[in-house]
């Protein structure tokens, strides 16, 4: 598979494993304190690595809208980047990104030619070729760009999944419009509304040649139909005489048309999307402009917002409501506010002052229930709400030492990821479960030492393995159901038990902070 080289691109797949992994710390809650929502102030990069030990494979879709290095200046943000510089920003963040993805997933990516060609083999690096879905192409203008030689009229949205065949399944598709559902319509009654007597005759003919669906089909008048040359039915003779007698064929105005099915409205489950996204349908540029003027300002609106009917497409594709979306250069905010009002969980991550003065002022407003862009569609009244974070301190020092002033959860969640690369789900709500055990994992029990989680600092209190603390994991196992015999992993300050009785308890043992990867590997991709 060809791939791309550009200056430093070494230093750039080294970017997120040096990455150090820091706190997340809420500043404030605006809203419903039990929504799961989140607005996070602070380099992507860092953030991103923040997630992974919390959300790894679990988000369901990512929109991002990275800076489209176009050689002109933004306010908020820098859109000027050379390009090897744009190729090594973007490198690792896909790499995070694709961890953070769940298997039926999906990541889309709005760019323009800038560097959309680029990107698309950056992607097919770091998220395979295969599972590449489509380069959906978003009219983004209703009139001619004449400034140019030939007028730019279109941006990208280049969609990546996990696993294709998951994404497949469970991807929606899209609803008939108010023009699509006026093809379905009852001749008897002109006027009527209801989906269930609304509909339309498709045509009972399909592509090639199949011997069981070449028969002959005598219509109510006599006349004898065949399929057209290079067609046949598109269904057997025996479902064909199932439909007939349901009253579901329809034979034209005056009984001499080929022999088409009845579908009603009511049956339409919608269409499979496709590349083409025409403003119409999604809205366009002006549109935006629109949206934010109305937000911020105009004096102080963003430059290139993206419409919420875009995100709206996306999201509908993609998720479900109750699913996690996440934006990792959210801009002014529309994917987080389109997410919030189609009931899907979000996290945003803008790392300037606009995440204070723009993104969260536009989630307050859809939490007071804002009818702008895409309100009344989906017919929103306000609710929910939002936490306001920021990126804290690394979890570990400089030397590599485990700050002492983590919590035990913390660290509980970055190893369990570590050893398992998955999320941790913790046993109890609060922030220091009673527990050591962690869980667990292929057939592996995991158990923390750390911060006094079994009383004190001491030896015997807990942050040593003892042969009294390898009976308090014990009766820690024991508890939560844990079989006998089952391997131990077990990550403390030290170990006061020699090898041979390590093996005899079946124990793994990891000592606090040297068997603690506090950086990821190298991405796998090159």
């Amino acid at each position: 598979m060809p791939i791309l080289d550009w200056l430093n691109k070494r230093q750039a797949l080294q970017a997120a494993a040096v990455v150090p992994y820091r706190l997340i710390e809420v500043d404030a809650v605006h809203g419903d304190p039990a929504a799961d929502n989140w607005l996070i102030q602070g380099d992507n990069l860092d953030a991103l690595k923040a997630l992974l030990p919390f959300h790894a494979g679990r988000v369901k879709c990512i929109y991002i809208d990275p800076p489209y290095n176009t050689r002109s200046a933004f306010e908020h943000y820098d859109d000027n980047l050379e390009h090897s510089q744009w190729l090594s920003m973007m490198a690792p963040r896909l790499e995070l990104l694709r961890e953070l993805l769940a298997e039926d997933g999906s990541i889309w990516v709005s760019i323009d030619d800038n560097e959309g060609h680029y990107l698309k083999v950056l992607m097919d690096e770091v998220f395979g070729r295969a599972n590449f879905i489509a380069s959906n192409v978003w009219q983004k203008r209703y009139s001619r760009e004449n400034r140019e030689a030939i007028g730019d009229v279109h941006d990208y949205v280049i969609t990546y999944a996990k696993n294709p065949d998951a994404f497949k399944k469970c991807r929606n598709r899209i609803p008939p419009d108010d023009v699509q559902a006026k093809i379905y319509r009852n001749p008897d009654n002109p006027n009527e509304t209801d989906p269930t007597k609304r509909w339309r005759g498709l045509p009972m003919t399909a592509q090639g040649f199949r011997p069981n669906q070449m028969y002959e089909i005598v219509a109510p008048n006599g006349k004898r139909h065949r399929p057209p040359e290079g067609r046949c039915w598109s269904t057997i003779e025996g479902e064909f005489k199932k439909l007939l007698k349901s009253g579901r064929i329809y034979w034209g105005r005056d009984g001499n048309a080929q022999p088409s099915v009845i579908r009603y409205l009511s049956e339409v489950e919608g269409f499979v999307p496709w590349t083409w996204w025409p403003h119409e349908e999604v809205g366009h540029t002006d549109e935006a402009k629109k949206e934010s003027n109305t937000l911020f300002g105009a004096d102080t609106s963003f430059a290139t917002p993206k419409p919420e009917r875009l995100l709206e497409r996306v999201l509908h594709i993609a998720t479900n409501p109750g699913d996690l979306v996440l934006d990792s250069f959210l801009g002014s905010g529309t994917t987080a506010a389109v997410a919030h009002k189609m009931g899907r969980r979000y996290i945003g991550i803008e790392m300037g002052e606009h995440a204070r003065t723009h993104c969260l002022p536009r989630l307050q407003k859809v939490i007071a229930g804002e009818q702008g862009g895409i309100s009344k569609a989906v017919d929103w009244h306000g609710g929910g709400g939002v936490r306001f974070a920021r990126l804290g301190a690394p979890v570990f020092l400089p030397d590599g030492q485990v700050d002492p002033q983590i919590g035990f959860a913390t660290l509980a969640a970055w190893i369990w990821y570590q050893e398992t690369r998955t999320p941790w789900q913790p046993q109890a709500a609060d922030a220091q479960p009673a527990s050591p055990l962690l869980g667990v994992h292929e057939g592996r029990a995991y158990f923390l030492l750390f911060n006094g989680v079994l009383g004190d600092r001491r030896p015997q209190g807990g942050n040593v393995l003892t042969s009294a603390v390898a009976a308090l994991l014990d009766e820690a196992a024991a508890g939560a159901g844990v079989a006998a015999g089952t391997p131990r992993v077990v990550f403390g300050e030290a170990c006061r038990l020699s090898e041979m009785r390590r093996r005899a308890l079946g124990i793994d043992f990891r000592q606090i902070p040297y068997d603690i990867r506090a950086r990821q590997e190298a991405p796998a991709w090159r």
